[in-house]
C-alpha cells in the first residue's frame, strides 16, 4: 500500500467521496489522511503537497501528485487495468467518461443550491428554474445510459463504474433535498442510498468531524431517506469477542447490538459500527460466526 489519498470532512466534500468510492468500490488499497475544514485552508494543509490544493489528492507511490478527481480516475484506471473502473465495451465506456466529464464540469446551480451535507434531510425545499434544469438533465442523461448500455443491475453503464462514483453525491443530493425526479431517476438514487460502500462512508460520517454550520440549510427538517439502519448503541463490556473486526486488536469499546455485546478497539470503530451495522462486512462476518 503505497498510495495515499488526501480527503476533507466525509458529511461534506463530495469530491471526497467520489475518489474514495473509487478507492472501495474497486478493492484498491490506500492509507487515507484527512484535512479538517475548520483547521486552516486547504490549500494551506496542502502546503506540503505542492501544487495541489484542494481534495481529494492522490499521492502515488510513484511519486505523482494527483489533485484532480477525473485524473485520479484516470489514473487508477491506467495503473489498475484489470479493476474495471471504466466499463470494458467501448459504447459503454465512451457514455461512462462523457457521464463522468459533465459532472465534473456541470451542473452549478444544483451544487450551489443544494450542498451536500450527509447528516441532514429536507422537505419542501424550492427548486428553482436552474435547479430545475438541472435536475431534468440529470434524468436525460441516466436514461440514456441505461438505455444504450443496458444491464441487469440499478448502475448507469452496465456494472459499477467511475461514472457511478461520481453522481454519488449528487443521488445525496436529490435525497436529502427530497428533489423531485422521474421514477427511474429515484430507482438509481435509492440504489446508492444501499450501496454497502456509500452507507460506510455515510456512517463515518455521522459520527466523525464537526457540524459545520455553514453548510446548514433553512427547510424543514426530514428523515435521512435511505435505508433505516439497525438498532445499535454502545454498552458496558464484556463482549463476545476479543479482537476488534477491523484491525485486529483487543477490544476496549461495546456495542449492544441483537441483544449481544460486542468489542472495538476504539470509540470510532464502535460508533461507526452503531450507525449502520449492516453496512459493514467485517463486522457482520464476526456477528455471523458467533452464532
Amino acid at each position: 500500500m503505497n498510495d495515499t489519498l488526501i480527503l476533507g470532512d466525509r458529511a461534506y466534500s463530495s469530491w471526497s467521496l467520489r475518489a474514495w468510492l473509487l478507492f472501495s468500490r474497486f478493492g484498491l488499497p490506500a492509507r487515507t489522511r484527512f484535512v479538517g475544514f475548520l483547521d486552516a485552508s486547504v490549500a494551506e494543509q496542502l502546503a506540503d503537497q505542492s501544487p495541489a490544493r484542494t481534495v481529494p489528492t492522490l499521492l502515488t507511490g510513484e511519486g505523482a501528485v494527483i489533485w484532480d478527481s477525473l485524473a485520479i480516475a484516470e489514473g487508477l484506471a491506467d495503473r489498475h487495468p484489470d479493476a474495471g473502473l471504466w466499463p470494458g465495451d467501448p459504447l459503454a465506456r465512451a457514455t461512462a467518461r462523457s457521464l463522468a466529464a459533465e459532472m465534473h464540469s456541470g451542473f452549478a446551480a444544483l451544487r450551489e443550491a443544494c450542498p451536500m451535507n450527509l447528516r441532514r434531510a429536507y422537505a419542501d425545499v424550492p427548486v428553482p428554474d436552474a435547479v430545475a434544469a438541472d435536475l431534468r438533465r440529470i434524468e436525460t442523461i441516466w436514461a440514456h445510459a441505461r438505455a444504450v448500455c443496458g444491464g441487469a443491475g440499478p448502475w448507469l453503464c452496465g456494472g459499477y463504474s467511475v461514472a457511478d462514483a461520481f453522481y454519488a453525491p449528487v443521488a445525496a443530493r436529490i435525497a436529502g433535498y427530497g428533489l423531485a425526479v422521474s421514477d427511474a431517476a429515484a430507482a438509481y438514487v435509492a440504489a446508492h442510498l444501499a450501496d454497502p460502500a456509500f452507507r460506510r462512508w455515510r456512517a463515518m460520517a455521522l459520527v466523525e468531524g464537526p457540524d459545520l454550520p455553514w453548510y446548514a440549510q433553512d427547510h424543514a427538517a426530514a428523515p435521512w431517506p435511505g435505508p433505516a439502519p439497525e438498532d445499535a448503541a454502545a454498552a458496558d463490556g464484556p463482549s463476545v469477542n476479543d479482537a476488534c473486526p477491523y484491525s485486529g486488536q483487543p477490544v476496549s469499546h461495546y456495542l449492544r447490538y441483537r441483544g449481544r455485546v460486542w468489542g472495538f478497539c476504539n470509540a470510532f470503530c464502535r460508533d461507526k459500527t452503531a450507525a449502520d451495522p449492516a453496512a459493514w462486512p467485517a463486522f457482520q462476518a464476526m456477528v455471523a460466526a458467533a452464532r
